[in-house]
Formats: C-alpha cells, structure tokens, sequence
C-alpha cells in the first residue's frame, strides 16, 4: 500500500502559478505510475495528467497542455505538478493518485488503487 498527501494548493489570480506536491509514503515510491486528478464544484472528477514510474512517460488532458508540468522524484517519494498561466475554470480540488507500475493503462480515475485527500486550488479573475 501507498499513503498520499497532497499540499501546496491555495488562492491565486488569473495568470499566476502554483506547484502541487504529493509526498507518498509506504510501499517503494518507484513502484507506482502517478496521476494529478481534479473535481470541480458540481462537476465528475477528471483526468489532470500523468506520470510513468520511471518519469520517462507523461501525459495531459488537452485542457492544461502546454499549462501544466507533471514530474517526479523518487529519491524524494514525490509528484509534482507545476501550474502555470492558471485561468479560473482551473479551480478545483486537486488530487494525486497511485497504480502499480505493472497496469499498463493510467490515464482513467478507474485505474487508479490509492487516493490522497486532495488540496484545493482556486483561481480568481
């Protein structure tokens, strides 16, 4: 098993950036592919972007492309996710999540085994 926590979230103007942090604990960091998912107030949860257990792999919702950077360090039993030219359809909490590295699919809320608690972001205009 893997225990997440996320931080680093909070209030931020249209335009400005944020970095998340997921620190995981438990069973080897390096085990897991990751994932940043988000929910917004009355909407289903969604795919933010993803991450390969080696790092090597990354991946986006069209939505933040170009916005938004996934990375990890496994010396550090962190992901990451870097938000930048943030726009207020980007507030939401923010959730990281962990598969084992042997799944080959980790784009999709239903491939995911373990939860954090999330971290609200919230974007004014």
């Amino acid at each position: 098993q893997v225990q997440l926590v996320e931080s680093g979230g909070g209030l931020v103007q249209a335009g400005g950036s944020l970095r998340l942090s997921c620190a995981a604990s438990g069973r080897a960091f390096s085990a897991y592919h990751m994932g940043w998912f988000r929910q917004a107030p009355g909407k289903e949860r969604e795919f933010v972007a993803a991450v390969s257990w080696t790092g090597g792999s990354t991946y986006y919702a069209d939505s933040v492309k170009g916005r938004f950077t996934i990375s990890r360090d496994n010396a550090k039993n962190s992901v990451y996710l870097q938000m930048n030219s943030l726009k207020p359809e980007d507030t939401a909490v923010y959730y990281c999540a962990a598969v084992l590295r042997s799944r080959n699919s980790y784009q999709r809320i239903r491939d995911y085994d373990y939860w954090g608690q999330g971290t609200q972001v919230t974007v004014s205009s």
